[in-house]
C-alpha cells in the first residue's frame, strides 16, 4: 500500500484510502464496497483509525506549552521551567479601630487581636456577605487605656487550618492543600517536632534556591519549603531534603494555615461592622474584651482580589520568567517581574532606563505601574515594591517608581451619513459613540506603550453604520498638570510627541483658565516660536468678557520644545485652577505632529474625549446630486485659543 500524505483529518479520506487499497488487492477484485457487507467493515476502520489519529494529535499538543490546553498539563509544563502559577488572591482592606479598656483596673499593657475574624459586611454589598481575617495574631500596647488599631490589613474569605504528620516509612507521601481558592500570600507553614510539643518554627516559602536573609545558597538547615500547584488547583507543599531545605524528621507535625478566599467578588466595599476577639492575658488566663470597642473605618475600599492565573497567562509568561533567569537587568525583566512575583495588581507597566532621559540619570531604572484599581499606588507599596526589587535587580541599579501620568487623546468628528440608508441622524450619532466607546475601552490604548491609530480610529467610524460615507476627524491631546496652589513652582510637562506649529505667530498650545498671583483676571498659556519652529516662549494672556482678542499679561514665563513634546514654566505663584476630582489641575493641549499618538515610556495613553457631529451627505443621499451646495468640513483643528 502506497503511503499517504493526509492533510487533515477527514473521515471520508481515510475511507476513500482504505477502499483504494482493497480494490488494488486481487482477491478483493469484483467485489461492490457500497453495497457489499465490506462497507460497513470500511466504515468501522475509517473510524477507529480517524479516532486514533485524532487522540493522538490532542495528546502531542498537550506536550508542549504552546499548544496545551489543559490547565494541569500547562501547569505541569510550567512546572519544568521552575514557574508557580499566581493563586487566587483575597480582596484587601486597611482597617483602623480602638478598643477602650480604661474601665478595666489594672490596665493591660497590651491586647492581641486574634487571628480570624475582623469584620463583616452583613448583606450590603450584592447581597451577599463576606468576612475579612487577619492570618496571624496582632499584638497592640495599650496607651493610656487605649490600644489603637491602625490600618490593621485585612483578607477577605475564610480561614482554614490543616495538620499533617511526617512518616518516613510513606515514601510516596505528599503533602496537599485539599481546598481550592487558597490565597498563596496568607499560607502560614509551622512545623513542630511532635504532637505533642507547644513550640513551632515558622518555615519561609522559597521560590529558588537562593537566600534573600543570607545572601547565599539555601543549606541543609534553611527553614524553608516550596509550592506547586497540582491537579484542581490546588497546592502541594515540599520540604527540603537536608541539601537544600530542612529535612522533615519522623514524626514531625506540619501546621499550614490559610485564607479560602471569593477573590475579586469582595473588592469595592467600604462599609465594615467588627466582628474580632480582642484578648489579653493576666495570670496565664486569656480574657476576652467584648465593650469599649469603636466603630471600624477604613480610608479605601476592599481592593486586590483576583481569580486564579488562567491558562493563557501561564502560557504567556512562564516562558518570560523562565528568560529572566530571576534577574532584572534590561527593560523587559523588570515588565515581567513586578506583576508576576513582586505586584500581582499591576494592570500595566512601564520600564525605561535613565540614560534615555533628556538630561540623562545613568544608573536608575524608572518605573511606572498602572494598578488594577485606582490611579496611583500608595508609597507604602511603591517602598515594597522596591525592597523586593533588591532580590532580583544588580548592585549599582536605583529603581525609581513613577506615578501614573496620563495623556489625553481627543478627537472632534465630522460625519457625513446618507439620509436613505438611515431613520434619523441621532440613530447614526449613537452608533458611532457606541462603536467609539469599546475602541476606547480596548487594549489598543489603556496601557503604556500603546498608540492611538489614526487609520484604524477612521475605520471604526466608517464601519459603525452603512449609512456612513466618510469623516473628517482632528486629533488633539492633553495633559492635566497638578497645581501647588499658592505657592512659588516650577513646572514641567511631557507629551512625549512632537507638537504641530500651526502658526509662527504662535498660540498653538491652549490651557483652560487659571488664577496667578497679582493678575485680576484669569489667564491662559500661549507660546510663540522661535525662527528654527524648534523651540519657543511660552506666556500669559488674559480675554476680556465677550472678547476673543487676546491681552498680552507677561512674556517669558517658560519655554517648549515642540520636538519632544515638553513644557517647562518658570517658577510661578498659581492661585487657583480647574478643580477635577477634588484637585486644582491645570488642562494643555496641543495638536500632534502625527495623527498616530504614542503613550512614550510612562505616559499612559486614553481616549478622553469624542466629539461626533453628524452632517448629511446631500450627494449620497440624492438631495443635491452636483454638490452645489456641499458642506466643506475643514481637516485641521478649530481657531480656539483656549480651552
Amino acid at each position: 500500500m502506497t503511503l499517504k500524505n493526509f492533510t487533515n483529518l477527514d473521515f471520508d479520506q481515510i475511507k476513500q484510502s482504505l477502499k483504494d487499497y482493497l480494490q488494488n488487492n486481487s482477491n478483493f477484485t469484483d467485489y461492490d464496497f457500497e453495497g457489499s457487507n465490506l462497507s460497513t467493515i470500511i466504515d468501522v476502520l475509517a473510524y477507529n483509525t480517524y479516532t486514533t489519529s485524532y487522540n493522538a494529535n490532542m495528546i502531542s499538543n498537550e506536550v508542549f506549552i504552546d499548544s496545551a490546553t489543559l490547565r494541569e498539563n500547562v501547569v505541569s509544563l510550567a512546572r519544568n521551567i521552575g514557574y508557580v502559577p499566581r493563586s487566587k488572591k483575597a480582596s484587601r482592606a486597611k482597617l483602623t479601630f480602638f478598643a477602650d479598656v480604661s474601665y478595666i483596673s489594672p490596665s493591660p499593657s497590651s491586647l492581641i487581636l486574634k487571628k480570624g475574624p475582623v469584620a463583616s459586611t452583613g448583606n450590603q454589598f450584592g447581597g451577599q456577605s463576606f468576612v475579612f481575617n487577619i492570618p496571624e495574631d496582632k499584638s497592640v500596647a495599650v496607651i493610656d487605656g487605649i490600644a489603637n488599631f491602625d490600618e490593621i490589613e485585612v483578607y477577605e474569605g475564610t480561614p482554614l487550618d490543616q495538620t499533617f504528620t511526617y512518616s518516613s516509612r510513606n515514601p510516596f507521601q505528599k503533602f496537599i492543600l485539599p481546598n481550592t481558592g487558597i490565597d498563596l500570600d496568607t499560607l502560614v507553614v509551622k512545623v513542630k517536632p511532635s504532637a505533642s510539643s507547644t513550640v513551632s518554627v515558622k518555615y519561609q516559602r522559597h521560590d529558588n534556591l537562593f537566600d534573600d536573609d543570607s545572601g547565599s545558597i539555601v543549606n541543609g538547615d534553611s527553614n524553608i519549603y516550596f509550592i506547586q500547584e497540582v491537579e484542581s488547583e490546588r497546592y502541594e507543599l515540599i520540604f527540603g531534603d537536608g541539601i537544600f531545605g530542612k529535612e522533615l524528621q519522623d514524626g514531625n507535625v506540619i501546621e499550614a494555615s490559610y485564607i479560602l478566599t471569593s477573590g475579586d467578588e469582595a473588592n469595592g466595599i467600604n462599609s465594615f461592622t467588627y466582628s474580632g476577639r480582642l484578648s489579653y492575658t493576666r495570670n496565664s488566663v486569656e480574657i476576652n474584651v467584648t465593650d469599649g470597642i469603636s466603630l471600624v473605618s477604613n480610608v479605601l475600599p476592599s481592593s486586590g482580589g483576583e481569580v486564579i492565573e488562567s491558562v493563557d497567562s501561564i502560557r504567556k509568561y512562564a516562558p518570560q520568567i523562565y528568560a529572566t533567569q530571576n534577574r532584572a537587568l534590561s527593560a523587559n525583566d523588570y515588565e515581567i517581574l513586578i506583576p508576576n512575583k513582586i505586584y500581582p495588581e499591576t494592570e500595566s507597566i512601564s520600564v525605561f532606563g535613565g540614560e534615555d532621559l533628556v538630561p540623562p540619570q545613568f544608573g536608575k531604572v524608572f518605573i511606572s505601574i498602572k494598578p488594577r484599581n485606582g490611579d496611583f499606588i500608595p508609597n507604602a507599596i511603591k517602598q515594597n515594591i522596591k525592597r523586593d526589587l533588591k532580590k532580583y535587580s544588580v548592585a549599582g541599579i536605583v529603581p525609581e517608581i513613577l506615578d501614573l501620568k496620563y495623556l489625553f487623546v481627543e478627537t472632534t468628528s465630522n460625519v457625513y451619513y446618507n439620509t436613505n440608508l438611515a431613520p434619523s441622524s441621532s440613530f447614526v450619532s449613537s452608533k458611532i459613540q457606541k462603536d467609539i466607546t469599546k475602541y476606547a475601552e480596548s487594549s489598543e490604548l489603556n496601557r503604556y506603550g500603546s498608540r492611538f491609530k489614526y487609520s484604524k480610529f477612521l475605520k471604526v467610524i466608517d464601519q459603525s453604520h452603512q449609512s456612513v460615507t466618510s469623516n473628517i476627524t482632528t486629533v488633539e491631546m492633553r495633559r492635566d498638570l497638578r497645581l501647588s496652589v499658592s505657592e512659588v513652582a516650577e513646572y514641567a510637562i511631557d507629551f512625549g510627541n512632537q507638537f504641530h506649529i500651526k502658526s509662527m505667530t504662535g498660540f498653538n498650545i491652549r490651557s483652560s483658565a487659571f488664577q496667578v498671583i497679582n493678575i485680576n483676571n484669569p489667564v491662559y498659556l500661549f507660546d510663540v516660536p522661535s525662527s528654527d519652529g524648534k523651540r519657543g516662549q511660552i506666556g500669559l494672556f488674559s480675554l476680556n468678557a465677550g472678547s476673543s482678542s487676546p491681552i498680552i499679561q507677561r512674556r517669558n514665563i517658560g519655554v517648549i520644545n515642540y520636538e519632544t513634546g515638553r513644557i517647562t514654566l518658570d517658577p510661578i505663584n498659581i492661585v487657583s485652577g480647574k478643580t477635577k476630582d477634588n484637585v486644582q489641575i491645570l488642562e494643555i493641549s496641543a495638536t500632534p505632529e502625527s495623527n498616530d499618538v504614542i503613550g512614550l515610556q510612562d505616559l499612559y495613553l486614553q481616549l478622553d474625549s469624542s466629539i461626533v457631529n453628524i452632517i448629511v451627505d446631500e450627494i449620497s443621499s440624492g438631495i443635491d446630486p452636483s454638490g452645489s451646495n456641499y458642506t466643506v468640513s475643514t481637516s485641521y483643528s478649530n481657531g480656539n485659543i483656549i480651552r
